[in-house]
């Protein structure tokens, strides 16, 4: 029997529900593989497993960390190889599930040993995409690291500054050093499956999602994030449809407006997801369907071949 799934899809394309009914079926634990549902600050906005969900099978990696923080994916790839030697020893299978594409390529491919940057040099290179605004300074990257410069989703200044700042603290582009990767998963040791429902199906989710969230109390969750006054560059706060909610929290939007453009964020960030999926997940079996029924037999064809 497999004893490590890789489950992985753009946000609302089922994969939570997915991930839950095969650690159900096999006695499995759950790995979260999401770099927003890492931190307990936003269990809805991140739609997070429910309590319930997470009473019933043990999921890791899901809400432990603290907004403040800014996990990066080696800190990620720590736990959850961590994780998975300890579900291990219990002798149980698991299931590593999220839609952060860079994790599952971490865990499967391993990670460089990048040196690491003085923190007065990040720093530097925070203040100077400040100044000089994320077109200009992607430029300057594409100049040293033109793979980083292409590959890096527009908006995601965490992963532009650090791709800078590699180059300016070691003299080498981020991606030279990311081409020395070791220590990924066995061959042979996991399976994966890739969900990619039709776009469409995906747009109305996204759309049906975000109402839903304000029914369960995203605004008081925003609300108390946004009092902490953390600062703008943490992972937590990039959430998709952070910024806009906020922003009707402080009178600048109505809230339909608000709620409009976030679901006009989550659609991009669902199309963006499928997109990277699609290129470097290129060999994973995929299951299109939308229904979770329709899932289910395909992922159980797929256990049985």
């Amino acid at each position: 029997m497999t004893r490590i799934w890789l489950i992985a899809g753009p946000t609302a394309s089922g994969k939570s529900a997915l991930a839950l009914a095969l650690a159900q079926a096999t006695g499995a634990e759950i790995v979260g593989a999401d770099a927003l549902q890492i931190y307990r600050d936003l269990p809805i906005l991140s739609a997070a497993p429910r309590a319930d969900e997470r009473a019933g099978v043990p999921h890791h990696l899901i809400g432990v960390a603290d907004a403040a923080e800014g996990w990066s994916v080696g800190r990620w790839l720590t736990h959850a190889r961590t994780a998975l030697a300890e579900i291990a020893g219990r002798n149980r299978p698991v299931v590593v599930v999220g839609g952060t594409g860079l994790y599952f390529k971490a865990l499967t491919e391993g990670l460089a040993e990048i040196p690491p940057v003085p923190p007065a040099m990040r720093a530097g290179a925070m203040a100077e995409f400040a100044d000089m605004g994320e077109a200009a300074f992607r430029a300057r990257l594409s100049e040293p690291d033109p793979a980083a410069a292409a590959r890096i989703f527009p908006g995601d200044q965490q992963r532009l500054v650090r791709a800078w700042s590699v180059f300016a603290a070691t003299g080498r582009a981020l991606s030279d050093w990311q081409a020395g990767t070791s220590g990924g998963l066995a061959p042979g040791s996991w399976r994966a499956v890739r969900l990619d429902p039709p776009r469409q199906a995906i747009y109305d989710r996204c759309d049906q999602r975000l109402t839903t969230m304000l029914d369960q109390g995203v605004l008081a969750e925003v609300a108390r994030l946004a009092a902490r006054n953390l600062d703008q560059g943490l992972p937590a706060l990039k959430a998709v449809g952070y910024r806009e909610l906020a922003a009707h929290l402080r009178g600048e939007l109505g809230l339909e407006a608000a709620l409009m453009a976030a679901q006009q964020e989550t659609r991009r960030y669902a199309k963006r997801q499928g997109t990277w999926m699609r290129g470097q997940m290129a060999d994973w079996p995929v299951i299109s369907d939308v229904d979770p029924d329709g899932q289910w037999r395909a992922l159980e064809a797929l256990m049985a071949g």
